[in-house]
């Protein structure tokens, strides 16, 4: 009679690749850094220029290409009224020696001066937002800059800038719906259909579970940038997710072919893909392919893949391949349970000294149920 074995976990595309969902990386809240679209650097020295300061800086922001084109939003005169200047150069003094907490009390005092005119106010709440942001007050952060964009007084540049990184401080916050809500706003007013503005909108969907609409957007970007790998997974996990696998694994397959998959997280997720679809040859030659080349590494993860693959050979009646699987897996697994499962292939086959060895190895390295193993030894 043909022994039951034991079962390893099985294990599903979207585990390997955790989810990898498109978290957007390019706002960011330090403002000498480069935020993906432009500097909040660049963004300071033109506003410090409206406060005398920093001209030829201001100049040299001035003459690069306006990074929404085609913004249907009609820019402000962005100026500040002549009775607030020393107040927003006050602000910025303070920016500049970090004092954060004093940057967000100033902030709201300019904000509610009667003088303030709405580029007094945006500017303020801007520089409040990142004040906080460096705080790690995100929740704060997203706030100014909501009230930033509300007050409607920066240029096109300032302005959307701003209004992204409210968007993505809300996706950090998890605050999905808010974040999308503000992405479609974004979108729809400067019409960006860059990869990191469409990308991010995805993530958001995935991470909502709208995974068809996630998945739609993320192969749309895969035909206009067909070497970026970080959005081929997360149309793969998304595609995984809406339970479409055989577009996920054609994604993956035409990328290995192409050599764009070099990690051992994404050779796993088009064999384990392959296995899923009950391609186990596909399957074991992409392991094969990649422990040759040193991708991948022996260890308990290669070894319950392994063991999926003996287990289907076994079950298909191809015992010889079923002994030759869980013999390689045995040896890296976390547990007996391997060498178990190959001991009673074994003897099922007559091999019973060979049987008995690999029952006492199973049980050298503990197993659920030593019992088994102990028959197997006292035959």
């Amino acid at each position: 009679m043909k022994p039951s074995l034991n079962r390893p976990l099985a294990v599903s595309v979207a585990a390997v690749l955790a989810l990898a969902v498109i978290a957007p990386a390019h706002a960011q809240q330090d403002p000498t850094a480069t935020t993906g679209t432009k500097t909040m650097r660049q963004q300071r020295a033109e506003r410090m220029a409206e406060l005398g300061k920093g001209k030829d800086e201001a100049k040299q922001a001035e003459e690069k290409p306006a990074l929404y084109p085609n913004a249907t939003r009609t820019a402000p005169d962005a100026k500040s009224s002549g009775k607030m200047i020393k107040n927003l150069q006050a602000l910025q003094a303070l920016y500049e020696k970090q004092a954060m907490a004093e940057v967000m009390a100033k902030a709201e005092e300019i904000a509610a001066m009667p003088a303030a005119n709405a580029y007094d106010k945006s500017f303020a709440h801007s520089l409040a937002g990142n004040a906080a942001a460096d705080l790690d007050d995100q929740a704060k952060a997203a706030d100014y800059f909501r009230r930033a964009v509300e007050a409607n007084g920066l240029d096109n540049d300032s302005h959307y800038t701003t209004m992204y990184n409210q968007a993505v401080i809300q996706f950090g916050l998890e605050k999905y719906a808010d974040a999308l809500v503000t992405t479609d706003r974004f979108l729809a007013e400067t019409k960006s259909d860059k990869v990191e503005h469409q990308g991010f909108r995805a993530g958001i969907l995935a991470n909502m579970g709208r995974n068809d609409e996630a998945a739609a957007i993320y192969k749309a970007l895969i035909a206009k940038n067909p070497t970026d790998k970080r959005i081929l997974m997360n149309a793969v996990a998304a595609l995984q997710n809406a339970d479409k696998f055989d577009q996920a694994n054609a994604l993956l397959e035409d990328a290995y072919k192409r050599g764009m998959l070099t990690e051992s997280r994404e050779l796993r997720a088009l064999y384990i893909g392959y296995m899923n679809a009950s391609r186990w040859e596909d399957s074991q030659k992409v392991i094969e392919a990649g422990v040759a080349k040193g991708v991948l590494q022996s260890g308990p993860e290669l070894a319950r893949d392994y063991q999926v693959l003996a287990q289907n050979a076994y079950a298909d009646d191809k015992t010889a391949l079923a002994i030759d699987l869980y013999g390689r897996a045995a040896p890296m697994a976390a547990d007996g349970e391997a060498y178990l499962n190959l001991a009673k292939v074994l003897e099922y086959s007559g091999k019973k000294g060979e049987a008995k060895a690999a029952a006492q190895k199973a049980l050298d390295k503990g197993v659920k149920k030593p019992d088994e193993a102990k028959r197997i030894l006292s035959r």
